[in-house]
């Protein structure tokens, strides 16, 4: 079933050779994203070092906590998904996670330093984005063609990335303006996050309409209607009920091998936050230039989320899924090598970078095309979900290696486990999305 980027389900596929554009609503998406992760990116950038280095919480806490607060959107992420399914409510829902992430940093600016008020304005925020993320992919999935899906998520990325890049910037230079003083970053960071949610709620639509060609009966019918009735163009029909819940799409084999390989790797992937606390471990890094590590790595993904896209059409979304993971297994093993600290810090941002744009948006391009209109969102946030428990597994068995017996072991560990999992995903992903005409 493929979708035209006017959201139409029954719309064929634009003919061969032909440049379309990227959706217009893939591009307010992507503003809204990109808003949202200046603001999101702020808080992040800084955590771990108001965490470990301010506050004094070991790997082993700073793992459970970063971990438990990931963990902790398994549950909205399906619920979420199973919403926004039920009636189209894609964007009421998206919207609900928006406000509820802008709400966190209020949280934190109220925590005061406690632990229990800080996991729980991390949590909040983990959960708005366990509740947006996975109607937002299907707004972006119904709004492009299948044989697209990997351009539309890649310029999304982009777009998303270029918050990434910004929000440590901002928070360094706040850091370095008031003497290091992390509530005026959680300030400013709520300030952003209620911007990104005033735009989703004035600009985002709530449903894609019915363009309507020129020589449409509905519009004959309307020339003898006000002209401010007539340019309005009606809306799509409300799209289908989803049937059978989020277990309806483990009918197809294809999506349960995404499932599976989704948490697989998800097992072997260390958290970014362990990366450059690794980083700056070796660099001896002074903490007022921690938030500039997450930059190398946003950078490299920002130029190479589209091309990234745009190949996985071409070739096929497996193989850059792959690659991608395989880049992270060079990650690791360059953290272990004894090579030069500079060379290992350009290495390792590079490897992150390329990771980034060769698998987030791909495994949402290699899933969506194998599941049923009504079905995306619930579809998008099971491969989601199981991605995110396996990965609370790995942020916490990674922080309890490292308490018990060093970096060192905790990365080889890891790296034997992602080699693994990468060796059973090679056999178990699917090619590409299913044929014209096929059901899923």
């Amino acid at each position: 079933m493929y979708l035209a980027t006017t959201g139409r389900p029954d719309a064929p596929p634009a003919p061969s050779g032909v440049r379309r554009r990227v959706p217009g609503t893939v591009l307010v998406l992507g503003t809204v994203s990109l808003v949202t992760d200046v603001s999101s990116e702020m808080v992040t950038a800084v955590l771990p070092l108001y965490l470990v280095l301010g506050l004094g919480l070991s790997p082993l806490q700073f793992g459970l906590l970063d971990g438990l607060s990931t963990g902790a959107t398994a549950l909205v992420r399906l619920l979420g998904g199973a919403g926004a399914d039920r009636g189209g409510r894609h964007k009421q829902i998206a919207g609900l996670g928006y406000a509820l992430s802008a709400c966190s940093r209020l949280g934190l600016l109220l925590a005061g330093g406690a632990t229990g008020g800080i996991a729980g304005a991390i949590a909040a925020d983990r959960l708005g984005k366990g509740v947006r993320t996975a109607p937002r992919d299907a707004l972006i999935t119904r709004h492009s063609p299948p044989e697209d899906l990997g351009r539309a998520f890649g310029v999304h990325r982009a777009m998303d990335t270029t918050g990434a890049l910004l929000g440590p910037l901002a928070a360094f230079a706040l850091l370095w303006a008031t003497a290091e003083t992390y509530e005026a970053v959680f300030a400013v960071s709520f300030c952003v996050g209620a911007f990104g949610v005033l735009l989703w709620l004035l600009f985002v639509p709530g449903r894609p309409r019915d363009p309507g060609g020129p020589r449409d009966p509905g519009r004959l019918r309307d020339r003898g209607r006000p002209r401010a009735d007539r340019d309005t163009p009606p809306r799509a029909p409300a799209p289908p009920r989803a049937r059978g819940g989020l277990l309806a799409a483990f009918h197809s084999p294809a999506y349960r091998r995404i499932v599976l390989c989704a948490a697989l790797l998800g097992a072997a992937t260390v958290g970014d936050s362990f990366l450059y606390l690794l980083l700056q471990r070796r660099l001896d890094l002074d903490a007022t230039w921690f938030p500039f590590l997450p930059l190398g790595a946003a950078g490299v993904y920002l130029l190479l989320a589209v091309p990234a896209g745009r190949l996985a059409d071409r070739v096929g979304r497996r193989r850059p899924l792959l690659y991608g993971h395989g880049a992270l297994l060079l990650a690791y093993g360059l953290l272990l090598a004894p090579v030069p600290a500079t060379a290992a810090l350009v290495g390792v941002l590079l490897l992150l970078g390329v990771f980034y744009a060769a698998t987030d948006g791909v495994l949402m391009a290699l899933t969506g095309p194998f599941l049923t209109e009504g079905r995306q969102a619930g579809g998008l946030a099971v491969v989601q979900t199981a991605q995110a428990l396996a990965r609370l597994g790995a942020a916490v068995t990674f922080g309890a290696v490292w308490t018990a017996s060093g970096p060192e072991t905790a990365l080889v560990a890891a790296l034997l486990a992602l080699a693994a999992a990468l060796a059973c995903a090679a056999r178990l992903l699917p090619s590409g999305p299913i044929p014209e005409g096929t059901t899923p």
